[in-house]
């Protein structure tokens, strides 16, 4: 039974587990921060969808031994924040790790031993407002979890699955978790990245067949990695191929960092490919384009292209 559930990252995917999991009154539930943000988070506490919850806030070492410990970073937070969860693993905890990408699951294990881990991810279209983080409870498509090997129906999945149970949170355990967590990578990368170029909301791929033309692109290459790593992407259930429903003009996660001026996760999207595709001997031009792209456009961000008031010397003429 789980009796203690510790949050690392607040944030988009971070606040779909902390809305449900405060409706349980029989948990300890804690987000972990330290200083200045640990100070906010015990006085302001997590606003979510117009309400504010306050779970406990915890540093790693409050955390030690914590039964289940749910990461939801951002991709560059995760190797600053490898010490801190090494502090919090215990001789029994679990570590569920809900961010994007096919590889949060290895790094983690490597720094606190594989048998740690259960294979998960998520599937929320949460946002960031000036007032706090918003998604629609019921649309959202969930929490997928599982082991890699049987027994599928694990002591530690069915504790998952009883925590779950009547909070609100849709989840799904599964036997195919890697076909999930490839199914859920493939539309990240074909759905999330060419966006995020654009500039415009998801309806682009269905009104432009250019756009279509590139997110087709990237998939093709991404099947052809997953296959020659023995990932069946047919195995992948129905509820996990597509999406939570959003509208055309809706701006998933890369084109939201964009937006903000923040650096993007394209290095666990297309950067992940490249590599794995060296490795595969496996061409990927059309990720090797995005990767550089959405990189320039991060440069852009940082003020690298402000030109504003500089001349040129070799193409000014008297």
């Amino acid at each position: 039974m789980i009796q203690s559930v510790a949050v690392l990252g607040a944030g988009a995917v971070g606040s779909y587990v902390i809305w449900g999991l405060s409706s349980r009154n029989d948990i300890r539930l804690g987000v972990i921060a330290e200083g200045e943000r640990a100070v906010r988070l015990k006085k302001d506490g997590c606003v979510i969808n117009d309400t504010v919850y306050h779970p406990e806030v915890w540093a790693p070492q409050e955390a030690h031994n914590v039964d289940l410990l749910i990461v939801c970073l951002k991709y560059g937070s995760l190797q600053g924040a490898l010490d801190s969860i090494k502090e919090i693993v215990g001789e029994h905890t679990t570590v569920m790790s809900l961010m994007n990408g096919v590889d949060s699951e290895e790094i983690i294990g490597e720094k606190v031993g594989e048998s740690h881990v259960l294979y998960s991810l998520i599937k929320v279209a949460s946002h960031k407002e000036e007032t706090g983080y918003y998604f629609d409870p019921e649309t959202t498509i969930g929490i997928f979890f599982g082991e890699l090997q049987a027994p599928h129906d694990s002591d530690r999945v069915r504790a998952i699955e009883h925590l779950f149970q009547d909070t609100g949170i849709h989840y799904f355990s599964t036997e195919h978790i890697l076909a999930e967590l490839w199914s859920k990578f493939r539309l990240n990368v074909c759905n999330n990245l060419p966006q995020a170029i654009l500039g415009a909301g998801v309806g682009c791929y269905h009104d432009s067949v250019h756009m279509k033309a590139i997110s087709d692109g990237l998939r093709k290459e991404l099947e052809a990695i997953a296959l020659a790593k023995g990932i069946d992407l047919t195995k992948a259930g129905s509820a996990s191929v597509h999406g939570s429903p959003v509208p055309p003009s809706a701006r998933y996660s890369t084109l939201q960092d964009l937006d903000a001026g923040r650096h993007t996760e394209i290095d666990m999207f297309s950067g992940a490919l490249i590599r794995m595709g060296k490795e595969l001997g496996i061409p990927t031009p059309y990720n090797e384009y995005t990767y550089h792209m959405i990189k320039a456009l991060e440069e852009k961000n940082d003020g690298k292209f402000d030109y504003t008031g500089k001349i040129n010397k070799r193409t000014c003429s008297k």
